[in-house]
């Protein structure tokens, strides 16, 4: 679970932030601030792994928050503007979400943040004792507007319907989900040991 605090002076974004913060089941919000002074006194006193931090703020930018902490959690940026991508990178952030971000982007940005905290943790205790943390044999895809888990070992093939792709389940074979992703979208998310790409020959 990734403890999280949400950063946005625009009062609307920020709900929407939060709604889709509570749409991830490895996210727990810790608290949601109008703006940076208002987080910097959340970061004292709480415990926190991941930043979403909106960019253009009165008094002090995103950025400059950044570069204010010591010691920085992982950062999500979430802006309206592109311009501020290449500084935001060079910040070491997870990412870099334009808005309005989809929902699906948003997630695969958290899968990011997740792989990293858990890689970040690893190289911070070497003991041999301690055993890494199994990757999820489970993806999560956006369906009626909430994401549903999809366990690995039931998928039997994924289908590119343009924007769209279809899952073939074990488990509900004459029932497949469909969900609005592209295809390389999927292929990032699916262990390429376990699934290969292919072309229909009749396509």
């Amino acid at each position: 679970m990734l403890r999280c605090l949400a950063i946005d002076d625009e009062p609307l974004a920020l709900e929407l932030l939060e709604d889709n913060i509570s749409k991830v089941p490895f996210l727990q919000l810790v608290a949601a601030c109008s703006n940076p002074i208002e987080a910097m006194k959340v970061l004292e006193t709480e415990s926190v792994d991941l930043v979403f931090l909106d960019i253009q703020m009165p008094g002090l930018t995103g950025l400059q928050f950044i570069q204010s902490l010591a010691k920085k959690p992982l950062f999500i940026l979430i802006t309206a503007y592109e311009k501020y991508a290449l500084e935001g990178y060079n910040l070491d952030v997870v990412d870099y979400l334009v808005k309005p971000v989809p929902l699906d982007r948003f997630v695969k940005a958290c899968h990011k943040a997740r792989e990293l905290f858990q890689l970040r943790n690893a190289v911070s205790d070497p003991s041999p004792t301690t055993t890494s943390t199994p990757k999820a044999d489970y993806i999560f895809v956006n369906v009626d507007y909430s994401l549903l888990k999809v366990v690995l070992s039931d998928i039997l093939w994924v289908e590119g319907l343009k924007d769209y792709i279809k899952i073939n389940l074990k488990s509900q074979p004459n029932k497949p989900i469909v969900t609005r992703m592209s295809m390389k979208s999927v292929e990032e998310e699916l262990p390429a040991d376990r699934f290969c790409a292919s072309i229909n020959p009749s396509s």
